[in-house]
């Protein structure tokens, strides 16, 4: 890739001291962009020895978790714990919460980290996330997915495939698309020069994760810092763990003080204050519909106030669909199923949690679904026998038990697998399926973020006129699929459920988008739809600047049109 960007350096001259020996000596290509490999963790290899023994030393270690505000570590001694989902009853230590000073603060570290930052060559910023890329992919690797086991309650694929790959994946392809979007240049003739800069935002970028994906997490603060941004990032406080290894990542890659600054404590007044600050520029957003909602609706309130129109970027909820054609194989439906819908034991974003089968396969892709279901093992990510591991609190664990014991007392629904729950030790929820004789029941139309599905059995004549139950059933439109073999029938359901779903997937579960090759989002009430790990999401975090340069200036005003 060519970075087109060497007219910059002059103007960093100019700008900032610090680099004014700082010329362009060159475009850079920067090393291709590959997904990196999935380790497999099978028995008897060394990176399951690896994981197994980090594991260990996590779990019998007490952190301590601080506010990373500039380049100091600071400790509020108002602390709370952090349990592992899996054993609530096992401390693994505490992380400290900010107060209101804590937060104006870190704005104030930004905006002054800022001031280097955002003039900093652009290759310069990519080796720093390079490098953080690699610490990743290597020495960090297995500390990475053990504190995602262990805080997030994930068994080593789903944190292999997250907490190593996709964010190794996430900065990588980052640094690549940046390069692109430099490399887009205007055109110009023998007359002028016509460039375009790709300016961070002037001020700083907000950015709140979620508990789900540490990849998630790290990328939505990352993303920003390496367009020149600087940013406040606020974790999800049941993803402590790994949050503390990705701050000590980019601590060794080398990314200065106060470009990513952690905040954590009550959301409402850390959003409040940020929100409050003229120089707020932009929101990168993973988690709830309704608090982004009225994080939006805050940041219209206050537009007066700041001093530019800030970037509000987030992908929020999902009632992700499996939809299955008479013509669709029913072991690949059912094998979609039992995976989209219970990995990770349906905390995705993109899970399947509303599915529509037709009355002729419904029989076959029933018998399979029940056997693989009942064949889940469940517990702790540490015994790697185990598919199921625990939901992330207490809180999820209420919600889908009084879900699921509802759906025992109505007659419109029956559970036919699944359908217990024990949190005991830990926040265990069986994987369960309903089946409904309504397709409007509340468990297709409502997100639950658990290991739940709801089946509703269509007639096979009625498959076209289903399509559109599918459609309007939702007010969410993040992942769906269609399992067909008849062409027309996919290419029916791809027309009619063009607005279902922002990642729609034909003859494949709705869930693993990879990036590089599927940017993931969605739109309706799941989103902006800016999807993450493309150059579409990146360009939301600078302001372009079309730079003119004349080398023959006119020297009369008249036009030609203008002659007697």
């Amino acid at each position: 890739m060519l970075a087109y960007f060497t007219y910059i350096y002059a103007e960093n001259n100019l700008r900032n001291k610090k680099t004014k020996n700082i010329m362009g000596k060159g475009f850079f290509h920067v090393p291709p962009a590959e997904n990196e490999p999935i380790k497999s963790y099978a028995p008897g290899t060394p990176e399951r020895e690896e994981v197994l023994l980090t594991y260990k030393d996590l779990y019998n270690q007490k952190v301590d978790v601080p506010l990373y505000i500039g380049d100091k570590e600071v400790r509020t001694n108002n602390t709370s714990s952090i349990h592992p989902p899996h054993d609530h009853q096992h401390n693994l230590g505490v992380y400290h919460l900010a107060e209101k000073k804590n937060i104006e603060d870190s704005i104030e570290a930004a905006l002054e980290a800022r001031k280097e930052w955002a003039n900093l060559p652009w290759e310069q910023r990519a080796a720093v996330f390079l490098k953080a890329a690699e610490l990743i992919a290597g020495p960090y690797r297995q500390k990475m997915n053990a504190a995602t086991m262990i805080g997030q309650s994930k068994n080593i694929f789903q944190a292999e495939i997250d907490s190593a790959c996709e964010i190794v994946d996430f900065i990588r392809f980052n640094v690549e698309y940046m390069t692109q979007i430099y490399d887009e240049q205007p055109e110009s003739d023998s007359s002028a020069w016509n460039r375009v800069e790709h300016r961070p935002l002037e001020g700083f970028v907000y950015a709140i994760t979620p508990f789900n994906f540490t990849a998630i997490a790290g990328n939505l603060p990352a993303s920003a810092a390496l367009m020149g941004n600087v940013t406040i990032w606020k974790p999800s406080d049941s993803q402590m763990l790994s949050a503390k290894v990705l701050m000590n990542v980019f601590q060794e890659a080398g990314v200065p003080a106060g470009v990513i600054n952690m905040v954590m404590g009550d959301p409402e007044m850390i959003t409040d204050t940020v929100l409050a600050s003229p120089d707020f520029a932009g929101i990168h957003f993973t988690g709830s519909t309704t608090v982004f909602k009225n994080i939006w609706a805050k940041i219209g309130a206050n537009i007066h106030n700041y001093k530019t129109y800030p970037r509000i970027v987030g992908e929020t909820g999902g009632k992700d669909f499996i939809m299955a054609h008479p013509s669709a194989n029913p072991k690949e439906v059912s094998t979609a199923i039992a995976r989209g819908a219970f990995e990770f034991q349906g905390q995705k974003c993109s899970a399947a949690s509303r599915c529509y089968m037709p009355k002729s396969l419904w029989p076959e892709i029933k018998e399979q679904l029940v056997a693989d279901v009942k064949s889940f093992k469940m517990g702790s990510p540490e015994n790697m026998e185990n598919f199921i591991n625990a939901v992330i609190h207490e809180g999820s664990f209420d919600k889908l038990a009084k879900y699921i014991d509802q759906a025992k007392k109505d007659k419109d629904a029956e559970i036919i697998v699944g359908g217990n729950y024990d949190k005991s030790k830990g926040y265990f929820v069986e994987p369960t399926v309903i089946v409904t004789t309504d397709p409007k029941y509340t468990t297709m139309e409502t997100e639950l973020f658990g290991p739940v599905v709801t089946i509703y059995v269509y007639e096979d004549d009625k498959y076209e006129e289903t399509l559109h139950v599918v459609d309007n059933t939702s007010a969410y439109a993040l992942t769906g699929a269609i399992f067909s073999k008849d062409r027309y029938a996919a290419s029916l359901a791809t027309d009619i459920l063009q607005n279902a779903a922002g990642n729609f997937y034909i003859n494949d579960k709705c869930t693993g988008a990879v990036v590089g090759r599927q940017p993931f989002g969605g739109a309706r009430n799941s989103g902006t739809n800016d999807k993450a790990g493309s150059k579409l999401n990146l360009l939301r975090w600078v302001s372009p600047r079309l730079i003119k340069e004349t080398f023959v200036p006119a020297t009369d005003y008249r036009y030609p049109f203008m002659g007697e």
